[in-house]
Parts: structure tokens; C-alpha cells; sequence
């Protein structure tokens, strides 16, 4: 804990509040809130913790704070904070994994459809299914029950579905509004529940029809009733009444909470959702922020009640969502909640270990790299390498690694405008140079460690461009390559020395794929640029080809080969003039023979 922090632990106020944790960038790494400001924050800094939150702690370098009135503004106010800020150590839902629905639309004419997108619309929607199986079988129920059309368009026409009584055909005939609203009236009570009702109906219809000799129709009838059983009664009853709910439990295990929710809609359960990330808070203050983030996912519809655990305060779970909150203590109710409970436990402890692994394979790698080097871990690497052929088309490509993985978002590709061919120091050179002034004058945050793929030479070019040139102060290390072009070892220090780096180390593995990314990035944009220069090389000298045809036939054609093989007719096709198709034609015919 360094001075400054040390000194505002010591005003900090005994209030409710938000705080936000900072690291050396003066980056929020960090949202939390507290019931009592002065408590919570200097927890962090006193005791010790598990190795998520000490890493938490390591990068704390300031911190701020906000005092609100009560419970529920912080809450609020620590929801809105994370999603402006985006904290790389909060909870951030970003699945973006939708439920189906069946939508009757707004229309004049109204169709059912299966969407997975809810727009405030005229459109009545139902759901959220399971899955698109399950949604799209109980449209095709519906639509043989209900005979609204079936068309995008209205054709000018009467179709099949009209013969067989499943649309009313208003492309022909005029259709009465209140006939749709009948419709969408049964086609509200069938999915709201009331299927068992037109089971009846139609089991009633079914033994007249049957009464008066009509088999064929008392066949139809039978046939929708063992289809509304297959679809719609194969999913057991979890209560008795049909209020939608959502059911909520958790289970906490080596710092990390897991969050089950089972999505009970129409007294069924169609659906659940599993949510694990690490534990920073009290787990019913964490759990109250994941229960705010969950409902501001536009696919997480609020349902009419909400079930949580008993130890949940129900008053500010019940201002936060605004529908009916309750934590019951014996019955059904409580059955289910500790079913979700149960899964969570499972879940968590299923999962710790994959979990764990990749901490391992990417925080850990970082240590590793840091201890190996005695600098502090490297959370942030930014990696350089140059590709060319012969000098020709250089090119240079920046990775960036955030906690040992890859941040593509600040992947940067260059085109070396300076250097000399063959040139390798001076594409370095001018490559770093524009990256860090870039940087300075952006304000953008600064690596902790730099690495280049190559050897002392390339380190020193590097070196002289960060500190003499641009007085940074940032650790630079270089990776040599064996026979086998394979990583090999770390070079760091001046002068550069090998850094003892166990092969089969996390951190070497780190370096490993650092440098593969690396080439694998720089030597794709040197491909890209090497197919441009291919293709306007070879279409150069023609009168009329300009870069816009260029591209055309590359587009149509797929490759330079292609162009070369076409015919006239074919080159005519695809949208050059027929003399310009010919000309070309006859000269590389003209080159196929001087080749042969």
C-alpha cells in the first residue's frame, strides 16, 4: 500500500458509497460498493486474500470514491459506473446468447413468426422458448390451429393453406378486424396456459363429428389433439398456477461465486443460465450487482416474480427490479430455489478446474515472466516483427497481450515509409518510433513490457528510440529463434543476457505464443500487400484496366490464374468491354505460347 492510499484510508467516510480501485494508468480496474465506505475499502489493504483478489490489490495504485444517501443508490449508482467504465475486474455479462420467441405481428393482416429480437412494436410476443426447436414446433401447432396467414406477401391468389383451413385469404377476400382479434384473442389464452381448454374443444368437436359419421373430420380433430400433447405437454408441470418466474441461487467456492437461474414461464421450466466469475465483496452485495446486470441485458426479460435466496435483502432486490421479490421458506418455492442452488454448487465445483488452468496458463504465465526478469509482472506486452521478401513489400505487425491473452483491438499494422530495403534496424526503427509518439500524443496507456522478435541489434535500435529518444522507461526484451526457427530464449538487460527460462514454464509457453502471433499477424499483412502488388502487376499496360476493373476481375474470377484462362466470353461477362475482353484474351494466349 503505497503513501497516498494509506492517507485517504484514513478519511474515509463511515457512509454507504461507490468506490472505484485505479491501477499506475490511472485506469478503473475497478468498481465496488459498500454500505459503509470506510470499512469496505480498507479491507483490501489489511488481511489477506485469495490469489484473484491479491492480484486485484497488487494493481491498485489510487482509488476514489462517491457517498450516497442509501443501500440502493450505491447499487445503482455502482451499475452504471461498470458499464461506463467496463472494469477488466468487475462482473460483465456479455453473453450474447438470445431465446426465440413466437411473435404475432402488428400488422392489418397478422402472421405468427419465431424472432429472437423483442422491438417495441404493435407485435404480441410469447416466450422465451428453449430453444428453436421447441418454438418453431409450437408455431407449426398454431398455424394448424389458427388460420392467420401464412404469406410475407399477400399473393393475388388463394393458396394451399386456404383449402386446408389454415389461413382466411385475405389476398381475395375482405377480412373484418375483429375476426383477427378473435384469433389472436385464442391464440393469447393457448399460449398463456390455456391449451387444455382447446384440447377439451376439440376432443368435444372430435366425438360429434364422430357421432354423426363424419371420420374424416373426427380424424383431423384427433390428430390436433395428439399434436397439441406432443408439443405442449412433454415439459412437466412445475407449478400449479402459470405466473412466469425466474428462480435464483448461488454457491460459492475458493473465491469464486456461480449464479444458476431457471427461467419458469407458463409453470414450466424451459430454460437456465449459468453465470461464474470471481468474488471481490460480501456474496449478497455481489450477488444484488450481478441481479441488476443480469435484467439490463435486452434478452432478459423481467418476468412477474422473482425468486431469490432467503439471505438476499428482499427491500432492495424489490427497488432494484421492480416486480415482485420473494424468498420463500418452506414449499414448492423453496424446493426450487434450493434446486438451483444444488446445480450451482455442482456447477462451480465442475468448473473450478478448467478455470483455474487457464489463470494458470495466463495470470500465471505473467508472474512467471515477471519473476523470471525481476520486473513486475507484465499485465500489458505489446510485441513487434518485420516481414519481407527481399525488401520488397516491408511491412511491419504489433500484437498486444492483456493478462497473457491476446487484445486484438490494439493489434496495429505498418507500412515501413522510411527505412531503406533490406533495411531490418531501420523498419525497427521508424516501427517503434511512430507506435510510442503515437502513444505519448494519444495518451493511450504505455506496455510493461516490450518485445521484439529478433536479436541485440533489433533490442538496441528499440532501446534508443523508448528511452534516449522518446524517454520512456519501459522493460525491452528480444526473442531468439533456433535452427528450427522455433522460440528458443529470452533476452533481456543491457547488454542483453539470456534469462534463465524453464522450457516447460508457463512464461515460456507465454513467449511462444507471443511470437507466433506475432509472425502470424506481421507475415498476413505482408501476404495481403505481396497479392495487391501480384494482381496490379499483371493487369499493368492495359489500356482501359484501371483500379476499379482491377479489382472487378479479381472479385469475378477469384485469382489472376483465372483471368489469365478466361475467354473472351467470359472476360466479356464479367463486365469489361468486348474489345478490351479481347485484347486481353489474345495477349496472355500470346504469353501462354512464348512460355511453352
Amino acid at each position: 500500500m503505497n503513501e497516498l492510499i494509506q492517507q485517504k484510508c484514513t478519511i474515509l467516510p463511515d457512509q454507504p458509497g461507490v468506490y472505484l480501485m485505479k491501477d499506475r494508468q490511472s485506469t478503473i480496474i475497478y468498481v465496488g460498493k459498500a454500505k459503509v465506505l470506510k470499512n469496505r475499502v480498507r479491507s483490501y489493504f489489511t488481511g489477506s486474500h485469495d490469489g484473484k483478489t491479491q492480484r486485484l490489490v497488487n494493481e491498485i495504485e489510487d482509488f476514489e470514491y462517491i457517498v450516497t444517501s442509501s443501500n440502493i443508490e450505491a447499487l445503482i449508482l455502482e451499475l452504471n459506473l461498470i458499464k461506463k467504465h467496463d472494469p477488466k475486474y468487475n462482473i460483465m455479462l456479455k453473453d450474447d446468447k438470445t431465446y426465440p420467441y413466437i411473435k404475432i405481428t402488428g400488422e392489418k393482416h397478422p402472421k405468427l413468426i419465431t424472432t429472437r429480437q423483442v422491438k417495441k412494436d404493435k407485435g404480441k410476443y410469447f416466450g422465451p422458448y428453449p430453444n428453436a426447436y421447441a418454438a418453431s414446433e409450437t408455431k407449426k401447432l398454431l398455424d394448424r390451429l389458427y388460420p392467420l396467414r401464412k404469406c410475407p406477401t399477400l399473393p393475388d391468389r388463394v393458396c394451399l393453406y386456404y383449402h386446408l383451413g389454415q389461413c382466411l385469404a385475405p389476398c381475395v377476400k375482405p377480412i373484418e378486424q375483429d375476426a383477427y382479434r378473435e384469433i389472436i384473442d385464442e391464440i393469447t389464452r393457448f399460449l398463456n396456459g390455456g391449451y387444455q381448454q382447446v384440447k377439451q374443444e376439440l376432443t368435444g368437436k372430435m366425438l360429434v363429428a364422430s357421432e354423426n359419421l363424419e371420420f374424416e373430420r373426427a380424424k383431423e380433430y384427433r390428430d390436433q389433439i395428439t399434436h397439441i400433447e406432443t408439443v405442449m405437454e412433454k415439459q412437466k408441470m412445475m407449478t400449479n398456477d402459470f405466473t412466469d418466474r425466474d428462480i435464483f441461487g448461488y454457491a460459492i467456492d475458493k473465491g469464486w461465486m456461480c449464479v444458476q437461474v431457471f427461467f419458469v414461464r407458463q409453470g414450466k421450466l424451459i430454460e437456465r443460465d449459468v453465470s461464474i466469475f470471481p468474488l471481490y465483496q460480501d456474496p449478497d452485495d455481489e450477488f444484488l450487482t450481478f441481479l441488476g446486470q443480469f435484467y439490463d441485458q435486452p434478452h432478459h426479460i423481467k418476468p412477474k416474480e422473482v425468486l431469490l435466496p432467503i439471505s438476499v435483502d428482499l427491500d432492495l432486490a424489490n427497488q432494484l427490479l421492480e416486480v415482485k421479490v420473494a424468498s420463500p421458506s418452506r414449499g414448492q418455492k423453496k424446493q426450487m430455489i434450493d434446486l438451483a442452488t444444488k446445480n450451482a454448487e455442482i456447477a462451480v465445483r465442475e468448473k473450478f478446474q478448467l478455470i483455474d488452468r487457464q489463470e494458470q496458463r495466463t495470470i500465471g504465465a505473467v508472474d512467471d515472466l515477471g519473476k523470471a526478469m525481476n520486473i513486475s509482472p507484465p499485465l500489458r506486452i505489446e510485441a513487434f516483427d518485420n516481414s519481407h521478401i527481399y525488401g520488397a513489400d516491408a511491412v511491419s505487425g504489433m500484437v498486444s497481450f492483456i493478462d497473457g491473452r491476446p487484445n486484438k483491438k490494439d493489434y496495429r499494422k505498418y507500412k515501413t515509409k522510411t527505412a531503406a530495403r533490406h533495411d531490418d534496424y531501420g523498419a525497427m526503427r521508424e516501427v517503434i518510433r511512430r507506435r510510442y509518439t503515437r502513444v505519448l500524443n494519444d495518451q493511450l496507456p504505455l506496455p510493461d513490457l516490450i518485445v521484439i522478435d529478433g536479436g541485440k541489434g533489433q533490442m538496441e535500435i528499440a532501446r534508443e528510440i523508448i528511452e534516449d529518444e522518446l524517454g520512456l522507461s519501459i522493460p525491452i526484451a528480444g526473442l531468439a529463434k533456433d535452427a528450427k526457427h522455433q522460440t528458443s530464449s529470452l533476452l533481456y538487460g543491457d547488454p542483453p543476457q539470456i534469462i534463465p527460462l524453464k522450457r516447460t514454464s508457463e512464461g515460456f509457453y507465454l513467449l511462444q505464443r507471443i511470437q507466433d502471433e506475432v509472425h502470424r499477424f506481421a507475415i498476413t499483412f505482408h501476404r495481403q500487400q505481396r497479392g495487391k502488388h501480384t494482381v496490379a502487376s499483371a493487369l499493368d499496360g492495359f489500356e482501359g484496366i484501371g483500379p476499379k476493373r482491377k479489382k472487378m476481375l479479381l472479385k469475378h474470377f477469384g485469382s489472376v490464374k483465372r483471368i489469365k484462362e478466361a475467354t473472351v466470353t467470359e472476360l466479356n461477362e464479367s463486365g469489361l468491354p468486348l474489345k478490351i475482353a479481347e485484347s486481353m484474351s489474345t495477349y496472355f494466349h500470346n504469353e501462354t505460347l512464348s512460355k511453352e
